[in-house]
């Protein structure tokens, strides 16, 4: 069926009956997407197709009435990834279970003919399959059937790239406004930290951020300095692993941990039922039962890489929810790592209320705590 469709975009092109390189028309846009690359898109967009499922998470900020009204395929990691979040949209919105999904360009498993047989107008991807889908040619072979493919990025930059991403998607599902008014809810919030810290010039704590503690028996997979590290600096602390991974993700062996002796240590977790069933893994998100989550970040301190350390001594030691590492709303993280962190100069900072106000103004689901814990945390 492809190979058909390609032949037939060549014939027609080599007959002058449609052009080889297509120009600005009627209807349609010419876009820059995170990666530089300008693409020619229908607007507004009707039809998507989500290179992730999690991609959901930008898509309901700016449909909020009807997040799944341009969506006809995504990748199959949604429910994978973040069970809890999954249920709350398939209450809502049952009809998603029965979405086409995707395998992953990064393993090989998209299927073109699939995308192609569900005439979407535009295929939006994750800046880190880039390099999977250059050595397929995969944006080259949907340019030649019609299907214009755009890169957005919340993960591997995301304090440069969130801002552009958002308007992006914006421009392309013709909610521009929508997209302001959440760039600057997401600048406001995170301004609230930063204007108070440069004022007060505390002390900055060292942070030894875990990326997904307990998914795997290996310890520790970390963040250099961007994403949760980057995170950490706007919040007022020094990322532990700063220096020694060089770029956005990385592995910090035990030794370097007991060294290093950090203040606090931040683990970042989901519920990965589906992924690793009964696994060590901290199930904080939506609606998590704290009691567990508390349980199980205990159990993860009690590994070698954590002996003695003075964020386990002094009990400063929490869980986070791993999906703000992917999500246009790492703001809420920030601020509740910087309460963390810095506890007497935002005692006046609730977190809780910003991620309810971003469920309120944004997001067709109510909000449900659970999003983080420390073992300080009363019962």
């Amino acid at each position: 069926m492809l190979l058909r469709k390609l032949a037939l975009c060549a014939s027609l092109a080599f007959a002058g009956l449609v052009p080889a390189t297509l120009h600005a028309t009627e209807g349609k846009v010419t876009v820059t997407d995170v990666t530089g690359r300008q693409v020619e898109v229908k607007v507004p967009v009707n039809k998507a197709i989500l290179g992730e499922g999690r991609q959901i998470y930008f898509v309901a900020a700016l449909d909020t009435n009807d997040p799944f009204k341009r969506v006809v395929g995504w990748r199959d990691d949604f429910e994978k990834a973040d069970l809890d979040g999954y249920k709350d949209y398939l209450a809502k919105y049952p009809q998603i279970a029965k979405l086409p999904t995707f395998g992953g360009s990064k393993e090989g498993t998209f299927d073109i003919e699939q995308a192609v047989a569900l005439a979407p107008d535009v295929m939006i991807m994750n800046i880190e399959a880039k390099t999977a889908t250059d050595d397929a040619k995969l944006t080259e072979k949907l340019a030649k059937v019609g299907i214009p493919v755009v890169f957005v990025d919340f993960r591997d930059q995301p304090f440069v790239n969130t801002d552009p991403s958002m308007r992006l998607i914006g421009k392309l599902f013709g909610r521009e406004a929508r997209a302001e008014e959440f760039v600057a809810f997401r600048n406001e919030q995170i301004k609230i930290i930063t204007d108070r810290l440069a004022k007060a010039n505390p002390p900055k704590p060292v942070v030894m951020m875990e990326r997904a503690a307990g998914y795997s028996d290996d310890c520790c997979m970390s963040f250099g300095s961007e994403n949760f590290g980057k995170m950490v600096e706007i919040a007022g602390g020094v990322n532990m692993a700063g220096k020694i991974i060089p770029g956005t993700f990385g592995i910090v062996n035990p030794e370097q941990i007991v060294a290093a002796n950090p203040d606090h240590v931040i683990v970042t977790g989901s519920n990965w039922e589906l992924y690793v069933p009964g696994g060590a893994w901290v199930g904080v998100g939506p609606g998590a039962d704290a009691k567990m989550a508390r349980n199980k970040l205990a159990a993860l301190m009690k590994r070698p890489a954590y002996t003695g350390v003075k964020a386990v001594k002094n009990n400063e030691v929490h869980a986070i929810w791993h999906q703000f590492y992917n999500s246009p709303y790492q703001f809420v993280a920030i601020q509740q790592m910087a309460k963390w962190l810095h506890p007497d100069l935002f005692k006046d900072v609730d977190p809780n209320q910003t991620m309810r106000a971003l469920h309120e103004r944004f997001l067709p689901v109510g909000y449900k705590p659970g999003y983080w814990v420390s073992l300080t945390d009363k019962e």
